[in-house]
């Protein structure tokens, strides 16, 4: 079960960030959590360049007063979503810091924003500072990529299908744990995926083998057999089993449908091939997060995946703060 009792949004006004907006108020709604929305103010920023996001005219009261309303102008009507929201304006020389410092100040269990899926751009809520949050952040962070000239509504709908990219890690089976909480709040499915290298490190170019069928023509059936033993294992997990940051907490009883895939190819291209040509509605993977993006799945993938995806990537920090609760909970 989910263990969520607040959830903070990063928001800036822009179409992006109105879609994260839509993501997160949602996920509160479910889950029963308070919504923080948060606009913060960059010190010593410049003048917003055309097609960025519009930030609101007038002091601080005039801020809360737009982080109260919808994309469209419309007050945000509470009682409709049954959602305690609360909003915040601070100041801070960037985005992330800001963003950082109140999930910490406010003890925040997931984070949430948007990203344009751009690189090289400094601008708040842009890649970069997704990047950076999903980074330094020491719990669970939502990426929900937008597009600019979209308002954020018309595009959303319920995760129905849900995407776990794993290596046999335990990070990876954190992130299917959490995968499988996710699920059971949607009534949707889970898709385990493991990408096999397909080239080998050139030490093996020996005789014209360079493939790693070449080598194993039966590695898909054995990989399969192990993912469908890490999936039991992951289910079944006992409280209290050795293993990863949530060794104290169990998984719901799952009934939502897994199924495993195992894919011989590039890990950077197969993995957003698979979420465009499967129609995936969620991402939730696992990061170690530790100075720079470390390694996440295999290099910087996750970072592209995070930047890339056109539906929302739930991070999971290794060593970081669970969302899943004990069964006793």
């Amino acid at each position: 079960m989910m263990n969520v009792n607040s959830i903070l949004l990063a928001r800036d006004f822009s179409p992006v960030s109105n879609q994260a907006f839509r993501y997160t108020l949602d996920l509160a709604q479910r889950i029963g959590a308070t919504l923080h929305v948060l606009y913060a103010q960059v010190l010593h920023e410049d003048p917003t360049e055309p097609g960025e996001e519009i930030r609101p005219a007038g002091d601080i009261n005039e801020i809360r007063r737009h982080l109260s309303l919808h994309a469209n102008g419309d007050k945000i009507d509470r009682s409709v979503f049954d959602v305690e929201i609360e909003e915040a304006v601070v100041r801070d020389v960037a985005a992330a810091p800001a963003i950082l410092n109140y999930a910490r100040e406010h003890d925040i269990d997931i984070i949430g924003l948007g990203t344009h899926g751009r690189r090289g751009l400094r601008r708040f809520l842009l890649g970069s500072v997704a990047e950076e949050v999903v980074r330094r952040a020491d719990r669970p962070v939502l990426t929900v990529r937008g597009e600019e000239d979209a308002s954020g509504a018309e595009d959303f709908h319920p995760a129905e299908r849900i995407l776990v990219p794993i290596d046999f890690s335990e990070p990876s089976r954190e992130a299917l744990r959490h995968a499988l909480a996710l699920a059971d709040l949607y009534n949707a499915t889970v898709d385990v995926l493991h990408i096999v290298e397909q080239k080998l490190h050139p030490a093996f170019y020996v005789g014209g083998v360079t493939d790693i069928r070449d080598i194993d023509p039966q590695i898909e059936e054995k990989v399969e057999d192990r993912m469908q033993a890490f999936v039991d294992e992951t289910i079944d997990l006992p409280t209290g089993d050795s293993g990863g940051p949530a060794a104290e907490a169990v998984s719901a009883p799952v009934e939502a449908s897994v199924t495993p895939h195992v894919i011989i190819g590039t890990v950077d291209t197969e993995i957003p091939s698979f979420i465009e040509d499967h129609n995936i509605d969620l991402v939730a993977m696992s990061t170690k997060g530790q100075t720079g993006l470390d390694r996440i799945l295999l290099g910087s993938v996750a970072e592209k995946i995070v930047r890339l995806s056109p539906c929302p990537v739930l991070t999971v920090k290794a060593s970081g703060r669970t969302l899943l609760g004990s069964s006793s909970e």
